[in-house]
């Protein structure tokens, strides 16, 4: 089919035994958009018919021609013969393959198994035979690309080789080719965006704790200061916390996944010297995860909030007139529930 315009086809000569006007003197072809016939004379003075392309052939438009030759001679009126010509157009590598899709888009969930269908593109080719064989492949990608996904060099099935993992990797752009049997080259993209799941569980960072804490501290007192992070997005990367535990403190949400652990109420030392709390984080995905590993032990700092108390509140001591000097009449004790050098007790 690639055979150029002005190409000649020898188709040999008519037999004709009469002789002056009476013998052949031309050839007519069936009227056609390809080729014409012309007569050439032979050193013997017969006439030989070629067969002559005038325009270019398309295989893929036109397999193939069945076209009437006629000779004719001279006489009146002139006799004929004729002669079925069949013309085959072999087929040349003059089509690329061509995708269905230039750009493909698809999602794949980041706990896809290994192995599992990515996509199935699919090329054509307008020739024929090994011309139009089509072997699938992978053009220039980053290495990590190629270890992640394979492509069937026969089916153009894209699977997947590796796991995935959202928060290293959000989406992929494959470089598919489409060759033919002869070489001719087709391109197209694939866009793979890995969808988030569930699979991070929140991570509870102290970032600094204030303990001891006196007991006369005011309701509010920042105790401790957290930071929540989960790796997931949206949902699955919304996280709320809470203390697990009996202890007058409280959680609350500051700017930019912080949190404060606070005092919700005075301190009393004398009923509670230290408190602990664990701290909870669930995020709103399905299924949620949570984590409990965060755990905080707050020592409550004494304050000298507690008086000394008496063991009586009145002593009655009957003394003898005669009783010497430097006797003892009464001991008195008293006792502060405060500890340390606010505990001690003197006397005067």
């Amino acid at each position: 089919e690639l055979t150029s315009p002005g190409a000649r086809f020898y188709l040999g000569n008519a037999e004709d035994p009469d002789v002056g006007s009476n013998s052949l003197q031309r050839y007519d072809l069936e009227a056609n958009g390809f080729f014409t016939v012309e007569v050439k004379e032979n050193p013997d003075g017969s006439k030989s018919a070629e067969l002559v392309l005038r325009h270019s052939l398309d295989r893929e438009s036109e397999e193939s021609l069945r076209l009437l030759l006629t000779a004719l001679d001279g006489g009146d009126p002139p006799r004929t013969g004729t002669a079925q010509l069949w013309i085959n157009v072999t087929d040349a590598n003059d089509n690329p393959p061509v995708f269905a899709q230039d750009r493909y888009r698809v999602s794949l969930r980041e706990d896809a198994p290994p192995g599992s269908t990515v996509l199935n593109v699919s090329a054509s080719d307008a020739d024929a035979g090994t011309n139009a064989h089509i072997t699938y492949g992978f053009g220039k990608m980053p290495a990590k690309v190629l270890q992640k996904f394979a492509v069937d060099s026969e089916t153009g099935m894209i699977t997947l080789q590796e796991a995935l993992d959202f928060e290293d990797t959000r989406a992929f752009s494959l470089a598919v080719e489409a060759t033919d049997g002869g070489g001719l080259v087709a391109h197209c993209k694939v866009e793979v965006e890995v969808l988030d799941v569930n699979d991070n569980p929140p991570e509870i960072i102290i970032l600094s704790l204030s303990s001891p804490v006196p007991e006369d501290s005011p309701a509010g007192t920042v105790v401790a200061l957290l930071n929540i992070i989960d790796m997931d997005s949206g949902e699955n990367g919304q996280v709320s916390c809470e203390l697990s535990g009996e202890a007058p403190l409280s959680i609350v949400a500051s700017s930019g996944g912080s949190y404060k652990v606070v005092t919700a109420s005075a301190l009393d030392r004398e009923q509670a010297p230290e408190h602990r709390v664990t701290v909870l984080a669930r995020d709103r995905g399905r299924p949620s995860l949570r984590t409990g590993t965060a755990r905080i032990r707050v020592t409550v700092l004494d304050a000298n909030d507690n008086a000394p108390v008496f063991s009586q509140a009145e002593y009655t001591v009957r003394v003898p007139e005669d009783v010497p000097v430097g006797s003892v009449l009464v001991t008195v004790t008293a006792t502060d529930a405060d500890e340390g050098l606010f505990g001690l007790v003197k006397y005067s």
